[in-house]
């Protein structure tokens, strides 16, 4: 058949990716839990699904952007999920943030169906899911991969879009990605609140930084929004500690030390222990203001 693409999850970065393969002339078929979503896409010229399973049914090319573990083996595995109607040589990519293990063993049993499955998560937030600027880390099928590049290559930036290694590495590559992001965001909140015990102007010892060896996206994007104590979320510190659980999870696994990484964890997890779980993931530095007793007024 015509390659069709379906697209299952339409939360804040999936709604932007489907739109942008609209955009990009794809004949899309759409299904999500919430409807005004659906209608949306819709709207912009895509076809309705009435559950995951009729999304296969109609869809050679299937991606899910998913919040977590639990809900792609909903959406693949559970009643009227994509794996009960799934035709075989469909390729599916999983563009959701989840557990490496979980990734593999979907893989597999996508396998043993006549399909092919790709970890692909993505980096960039809304503001990349919008502008088709994300970076995508892929794991599995090298020959899979070659096949859905113009299609991941309508989501992010080409020359951002990089298979990894096998089923799984991609999953692993977010993690690594996680663990840098949440390391680098510690260290620009604990700069930030040294700057403000001193009474020296936070704003120009970033300017200042982001001159120097220390700059960084996570100085330059998430240190303004700190500056200003805006925490709409791009990305939400729920999903953020959720991304966390995964990493200690798998460096587990792996058998690696992580102590940065440890003290990220709870850092997010009084983040949203204090009620922000709903703020962009950002809002860790107020955690880090609040044991130097600092507000987060400025």
């Amino acid at each position: 058949m015509a390659e069709t693409v379906g697209f299952i999850g339409l939360g804040v970065m999936g709604r932007p990716m489907a739109k942008n393969l609209i955009a990009r002339g794809y004949s899309l078929v759409v299904h999500n839990r919430s409807r005004a979503a659906v209608d949306d896409l819709v709207a912009a010229g895509a076809a309705r699904a009435t559950s995951p399973a009729d999304v296969a049914r109609r869809a050679n090319r299937i991606i899910t952007m998913l919040p977590d573990s639990p809900d792609v083996e909903q959406v693949l595995e559970g009643t009227n999920g994509v794996f009960g109607a799934l035709a075989p040589g469909t390729i599916l990519i999983d563009t959701s943030s989840i557990a490496p293990a979980v990734a593999r063993r979907l893989a597999d049993r996508a396998r043993s169906l006549g399909a092919t499955m790709l970890d692909a998560p993505v980096s960039g937030g809304e503001v990349g899911a919008i502008n088709a600027s994300l970076s995508i880390m892929v794991g599995g099928d090298a020959a899979a991969f070659v096949a859905v590049k113009p299609i991941l290559d309508a989501m992010g930036k080409p020359d951002r879009v990089i298979r990894i290694g096998d089923s799984g590495a991609g999953q692993i590559c977010k993690v690594c990605n996680q663990m840098v992001i949440g390391g680098t965001l510690g260290a620009v909140s604990e700069a930030f609140a040294l700057a403000r015990k001193a009474q020296v102007d936070p704003a120009l010892v970033r300017e200042a930084l982001l001159g120097g060896f220390a700059a960084s996206r996570v100085l330059e994007v998430h240190g303004e929004r700190v500056l200003r104590g805006n925490y709409v979320p791009g990305f939400r510190a729920r999903l953020y500690a959720k991304d966390m659980r995964i990493a200690s999870e798998t460096l587990s696994e792996f058998e690696t030390p992580a102590p940065v990484t440890s003290v990220v964890h709870q850092l997010v997890t009084a983040t949203v222990a204090a009620g922000r779980g709903d703020d962009d993931y950002a809002a860790l530095a107020t955690v880090v203001f609040d044991m130097a007793h600092l507000s987060d007024k400025h």
